[in-house]
């Protein structure tokens, strides 16, 4: 909305306007009114300059990106946050969860990254089923908002995410996945694929997650069953019919190219999404 109104837009077609192409942002009128950010969810969104928004007609996940789309404040208060449903709280929370895992786990890490993303996977690790078992527990609620925070310290500082989110685009825009449960059903997967070249990198979030010397992979589909989210493609509703389509689709996101594991055609999105299924 900040970017339309000042660019004079009042149609879903004059937002191609002003998008991103291939994560750079057109020359455009900067934001003249400014937000304040209350979130009730997880996600991290608030601390972030980039918007993503679904294209309809394309069914196609898109990229706003200006540094004054970023709200002058974000305002956490964990009571608030008792309204929001359960599954959205939880969901968006391996969302979070996602944005620290993946930026610990990419080529492009480095250490003002790292310190922030295992500090935020830390407290989201032993906070999320703190608010599953007890609701109105304010304190784990905070750690949740403090930790989401942290999660979004790699992307902040250049860190580009992996095949987790370049996937969950896709399920999102085309399928109509929530944003959360992209993460659900995808990070473990895409971790499994991508351990042969960054073992040493997941060990810091077996690590992070008080599972030493475990497999990230299994930690993370544990952790995410435990909450009692979706696990698989197939809980959300997407069967093998669908996987040439997401991986066609998904090789045009900005994150399929900055994964870990290079990634060169579509077969070998597949392979994560057989892993998902």
């Amino acid at each position: 909305m900040q970017l339309c109104l000042a660019n004079n837009i009042s149609t879903a077609d004059g937002i191609d306007t002003i998008r991103a192409n291939k994560g750079v942002a057109p020359l455009m009128v900067a934001p003249t009114v400014r937000q304040i950010s209350v979130p009730t969810t997880i996600a991290g969104g608030e601390f972030s300059a980039i918007a993503g928004v679904t294209n309809a007609r394309a069914k196609v996940k898109e990229m706003l990106r200006h540094e004054l789309v970023m709200p002058r404040a974000a305002i956490l208060d964990p009571a608030v946050t008792v309204h929001t449903p359960e599954w959205l709280w939880l969901s968006t929370g391996i969302r979070a969860v996602d944005h620290c895992v993946e930026g610990l786990c990419s080529r492009e890490a480095h250490p003002y990254a790292d310190a922030q993303a295992v500090r935020g996977l830390s407290m989201l690790a032993q906070a999320l089923p703190r608010v599953k078992a007890n609701a109105k527990d304010l304190d784990a609620r905070m750690d949740c908002q403090i930790g989401t925070w942290l999660s979004m310290g790699p992307l902040s500082s250049g860190v580009p995410m992996g095949a987790s989110h370049g996937i969950g685009y896709v399920l999102g825009a085309v399928f109509d996945v929530p944003h959360g449960f992209t993460s659900c059903v995808m990070l473990p997967s895409v971790m499994r694929w991508n351990k042969s070249v960054n073992a040493e990198r997941q060990a810091l979030v077996s690590e992070a997650m008080g599972r030493p010397g475990e497999d990230a992979a299994d930690v993370l589909d544990w952790f995410i069953r435990d909450l009692g989210m979706p696990c698989s493609l197939q809980d959300v509703r997407i069967g093998p019919e669908h996987f040439d389509r997401i991986a066609e689709q998904a090789m045009a996101t900005p994150w399929i190219p900055r994964n870990p594991r290079k990634i060169d055609n579509p077969a070998q999105v597949r392979e994560i999404l057989l892993l998902a299924a």
